[in-house]
């Protein structure tokens, strides 16, 4: 099949320049898939900014970063408007934001003013400007990192903004195999400098209009149903899954259907995804916090009660 011919392509591809990594950068192909962005929460130095790089450079993507920090504004993210010296009219000049896929370095340095700047865009994919909206390029997707143990000088990201992301992933250290693999084969030159793409733009939109064709049946609906509700109910939670997490755990099943070769959503796609686009939508209460090692353990244990359907015709 093309598709799968595609996808395994454009993760080999990645895997050039991100090694030992297959199954998170499966997790962030579905989240391109679907059209959602990508909160990575990790420590320096273990190939976030080179994934989004790499993940680009392998569509013919425009990539830009911003290192956020305190100082920057909402203009420097999603442009702004000035009056041209010579014709005297009012001319929008392009953020940062202005491309197929955005980096926002540590996100959480930039304070709250600037991280509003980019709720419109994660939202609607557009910049509303003097009265007017600007679509932003298709495709188009947010990485954002954050690194979770150095916390001073940082700001909490509200509670709206993580509902935006539609997975939370952690890439974490490689293997002793894969490590030395990486000091044997990334010792100068960096592989991305001899990356070449290996789709168009046209290809990802293609293959989001397919994967989001993807049949996910009554009893699938049901299932993702009985998950979220069961996150409202549980005395680990204090705040629940939202209906958009709901859709959006919909969504990403549908792109893990697709990238395993099927027209129909199984309970196995939804269980792959629902820690990665749940988690970080959830609140814990104090027995929560007490009782539980992390968020992704609630979700585990969600599933863990939430039967699963007997049978998923597609």
């Amino acid at each position: 099949m093309q598709a799968q011919r595609e996808i395994i392509t454009l993760v080999e591809n990645i895997e050039k320049a991100i090694i030992g990594k297959r199954q998170v950068i499966l997790r962030v192909v579905a989240a391109l898939l679907a059209g959602g962005h990508i909160l990575v929460e990790d420590v320096p130095g273990v190939g976030k900014t080179q994934m989004v790089s790499a993940l680009s450079r392998s569509v013919r993507g425009v990539f830009h970063r911003v290192q956020m920090t305190p100082d920057v504004m909402p203009a420097d993210i999603v442009g702004y408007s000035m009056i041209h010296p010579e014709s005297k009219k009012i001319v929008y000049q392009k953020g940062a934001v202005y491309c197929n896929f955005f980096l926002a370095d540590e996100i959480n340095r930039a304070s709250p003013k600037a991280q509003s700047g980019l709720l419109e865009v994660m939202e609607e994919r557009q910049i509303s400007v003097e009265g007017g909206t600007i679509p932003l390029p298709r495709p188009f997707m947010v990485l954002a990192t954050q690194n979770p143990v150095e916390t001073y000088g940082t700001y909490h990201l509200p509670e709206a903004q993580m509902d935006r992301f539609l997975m939370r992933i952690v890439i974490g250290y490689p293997n002793k195999e894969k490590e030395m693999q990486i000091l044997n084969e990334i010792e100068g030159d960096n592989p991305l400098n001899n990356l070449e793409a290996v789709l168009s733009l046209e290809d990802v939109e293609r293959m989001q209009q397919e994967s989001q064709s993807v049949t996910a049946n009554r009893l699938i609906k049901e299932y993702i149903w009985e998950i979220v509700n069961a996150t409202r109910h549980d005395e680990n939670i204090r705040l629940g899954v939202s209906p958009r997490g709901a859709l959006a755990l919909q969504r990403a099943a549908k792109a893990m259907a697709y990238i395993n070769m099927r027209d129909y959503v199984i309970p196995d796609d939804v269980r792959d995804v629902a820690a990665h686009v749940l988690a970080h939508r959830l609140i814990l209460s104090p027995k929560g916090k007490n009782g539980l090692a992390s968020r992704e353990q609630a979700v585990m244990q969600v599933l863990e009660r939430v039967g699963v359907p007997a049978a998923v015709v597609g």
